[in-house]
């Protein structure tokens, strides 16, 4: 069907200012290692927000946000080899590599040297322009760059996997968290409800650190162990030395220096939120032997892997399923923190 339409119904932003609305582009017709994919949910991510909103500076219009994707595969190139029409599939933040750096033969894609193409507002390097995003009905994907979803993961709730649980399994899987690991979460959101999960199924103590009092019962529903509430500063000092791990995930400014202090000798905290950029003492790193690291989502290997983690353990997000047409009202309702703990578009509302 090399001649078929790929006009593609979609959500975008057009500037800064403005609100997402309706908009068409045309995807590329699968090439011969292609798969094309029919979008059935995609989650919603803060990152969305700073994208559409040019919150980092390099916003290109219009825009179709977009990068937890879900859906079936409808057409395949020529020469595809992993995938048939029907196969229940997802697509993440990346949709490229350059396929010959150290990070791509390692199956590190997210690291790729000479930069990874994001699945959207990135240069695209098979089309030109930019590439477009989940927001929409339809997406073209180069066969290495998609992952299976088990049959067992409804697909709803499946689709915040590909960033939101990527992100917070990747560097539990890489540091070694494993059973009686003492694990501290910061932060109870589309993040840190998903390194609870994990933590627990991979048989860690967990603790949730938060200053919202209201997330006690939740963290504790979804399987942490402790909750500790930071609007009180004397639990940097009561619980000092408690943790080897910590996961942080708040893309808000905070200081880091009293959570680094609650590690123990060899302790380790992983940032996996963008808080704007905040002093780190050199004491609590020295005194402790403490470390403090980064972590960005996972390549295709290690995605898939999670996947097949949480098919094995049970585990998906705690979703909000929202029409197309709500996404706007979802941002400020992100903004507010008022989502437990992740929406997800229906694009059954976009086709309809």
């Amino acid at each position: 069907m090399q001649g078929m339409s790929l006009t593609t119904a979609s959500f975008a932003a057009h500037s800064e200012n403005s609100p997402l609305a309706p908009w068409s582009f045309e995807r590329r017709n699968p090439g011969a290692n292609d798969v094309l994919i029919e979008i059935l949910f995609c989650g919603v991510c803060h990152t969305d927000i700073h994208f559409a909103r040019n919150e980092w500076g390099n916003a290109v219009y219009p825009m179709v946000p977009g990068h937890e994707i879900v859906g079936v595969v409808s057409q395949v190139g020529s020469e595809v080899t992993k995938w048939k029409v029907g196969d229940k599939v997802g697509v993440g933040c990346f949709v490229d590599s350059c396929r010959s750096c150290a990070a791509c033969a390692s199956g590190e894609e997210q690291y790729c040297e000479n930069g990874a193409t994001f699945t959207y507002n990135a240069p695209d390097k098979v089309s030109g322009g930019m590439t477009f995003g989940g927001y929409s009905t339809q997406i073209t994907v180069d066969e290495n760059y998609v992952v299976r979803v088990p049959d067992s993961l409804p697909l709803g709730a499946a689709a915040p996997l590909l960033c939101a649980g990527i992100t917070t399994y990747s560097p539990l899987r890489h540091f070694g968290v494993k059973e009686g690991t003492r694990v501290g979460v910061v932060g109870l959101g589309g993040l840190g409800h998903m390194a609870v999960k994990f933590g627990r199924a991979m048989g860690a103590h967990v603790t949730v650190l938060s200053h919202s009092d209201s997330k006690r019962d939740d963290a504790l529903r979804l399987g942490a162990h402790e909750f500790i509430s930071t609007n009180n500063p004397e639990v940097f000092e009561t619980h000092g030395d408690q943790f080897e791990f910590i996961v942080d995930t708040v893309s808000a400014q905070h200081d880091l220096n009293p959570y680094l202090n609650l590690l123990g000798l060899d302790g380790r905290m992983v940032l996996v939120g963008l808080p704007e950029p905040s002093p780190v003492a050199a004491f609590p790193l020295i005194f402790k032997r403490r470390s403090l690291s980064g972590s960005l989502i996972g390549g295709i290997r290690e995605t898939q892997e999670m996947l097949d983690f949480c098919a094995h353990k049970g585990i998906t997000c705690d979703i909000e399923v929202i029409p197309m047409s709500a996404i706007n009202e979802a941002y400020e309702r992100m903004l507010k923190s008022d989502v437990r703990y992740r929406f997800v578009i229906d694009m059954a509302s976009l086709k309809s």
